[in-house]
């Protein structure tokens, strides 16, 4: 199991925000990105029914009045169940209710509010549990794998190290071959001088988020470097900071909530295509995303752009390309996700439980970012979610990009 390292940004709030029984307005006004994202257009044709989503996080609090009756706490396999509904910091909460919260009782509206949430609890920052209590609670690997062998559609990883793990890439590359869409947030680095890779989003298979402001602008604190896939809201809007749940906290920003908003918009979209395979919900997000840069030349902070399942949606004759063909071919190691697409295995392949020896995403000749291609020393597992201000690296929506360089160059 990964050790538990320091928390990223204070999680202690610095401004109180509503309490989640005030008027729902009052919360929901805050989450600016669901207008311009016309998130009521768009529940008119999807609300994310019949999808289920599996957060592995710091546990999810089905008990918030937002989630009540989102969390399937019964359908978490029994060798990973352990307190999966006991969130020790409000991340793992926050970040189903920016997925799937009703916004009853003046709670945090997800963006697929139809959808359910599976919750899975491991050991991360703010974990206070003891020695037996962290020997009791699931190492992530273990999740992704039992997550893997259920009927979710979509993984959430809201959570990172900066080296990678040969066991952790196995089990992405195991839920890979099962047809899961694996979606993880960058990482909140991007102050530091150069490219901090993070993982897992840094895997091959898997769909890095970075996260973007109220201006389409990409967070100062954002990671950025060539596994950065598609970039969506992640800063200025309320969350829940702790384990009371007495009150959310304003600008709980992060890349988890915009990882957790990637996984919404995914949602929407396979319920309204429930016959599409990971292949085609994950190209229609990269088709339409919003970018003012050339599709074949994606961005290191921002991908292949922002967001916008609204341009999916509203046409019911979308051609979302071929069921079975990877859209991330090229940087991904071989062709996992187009096997899952056509035959899904039941258990698992030897290519899925095998660690590949292609270079990752994130890496090159073969060599992570710690500078070895075995498993990294600096074990951290960190919730991606911080408190910070925006800068403009790079505009998404707006006039022009800055910045700009050459992405996933082998």
């Amino acid at each position: 199991m990964r050790a538990v390292a320091a928390v990223v940004g204070a999680l202690a709030a610095t401004t109180v925000g509503l309490a989640p029984n005030a008027a729902a307005d009052d919360v929901q006004s805050k989450q600016w990105y669901l207008a311009p994202m016309q998130a009521e257009k768009m529940w008119k044709v999807s609300t994310g029914k019949g999808v289920k989503v599996a957060v592995i996080d710091s546990g999810v609090n089905a008990n918030t009045s937002s989630l009540k009756g989102q969390v399937l706490a019964d359908e978490v396999p029994k060798s990973v169940a352990y307190r999966a509904t006991d969130d020790y910091v409000g991340h793992g909460t926050t970040m189903a209710e920016l997925i799937a919260g009703t916004g009853a009782g003046g709670g945090l509206k997800g963006l697929a509010p139809g959808a359910k949430i599976v919750p899975y609890r491991s050991v991360f920052d703010g974990f206070k549990g003891g020695a037996d209590e962290k020997r009791k609670t699931p190492d992530t690997t273990d999740e992704i794998r039992a997550a893997s062998d259920t009927d979710v559609k979509i993984i959430n990883m809201s959570f990172g190290a900066e080296g990678p793990s040969s066991t952790e890439k196995a089990a992405i590359e195991y839920a890979a071959s099962k047809g899961k869409l694996l979606i993880a947030a960058v990482g909140n680095d991007g102050r530091k001088t150069g490219d901090t890779i993070g993982y897992p989003a840094a895997y091959s298979y898997v769909v890095g988020i970075a996260s973007a402001d109220k201006s389409l602008t990409v967070s100062k604190f954002s990671s950025s470097g060539n596994y950065v896939d598609l970039s969506a809201p992640g800063q200025g809007f309320p969350g829940w900071c702790d384990a009371t749940f007495r009150s959310y906290c304003d600008n709980v920003n992060g890349t988890s909530s915009a990882a957790a908003i990637a996984s919404g918009a995914a949602a929407l979209i396979w319920s309204a295509h429930p016959d599409w395979t990971v292949n085609q919900v994950t190209r229609s997000l990269i088709d339409t995303a919003g970018r003012t840069w050339a599709k074949n030349d994606p961005s290191r902070y921002a991908g292949y752009g922002f967001i916008r399942p609204r341009l999916v949606l509203e046409n019911p004759n979308y051609d979302a390309g071929p069921a079975h063909v990877d859209p991330l071919a090229k940087y991904n190691d071989g062709d996992l996700l187009a096997k899952a697409g056509s035959s899904p295995s039941s258990s698992p392949s030897t290519s899925a439980s095998t660690p590949s020896q292609a270079p990752e995403k994130g890496s090159s000749g073969g060599t992570s970012a710690a500078g070895s291609s075995a498993d990294s020393s600096n074990d951290n597992n960190t919730l991606w979610i911080a408190l910070g201000a925006a800068a403009a690296v790079v505009v998404i929506g707006g006039a022009g990009v800055a910045v700009m360089r050459a992405r996933r160059a082998r």
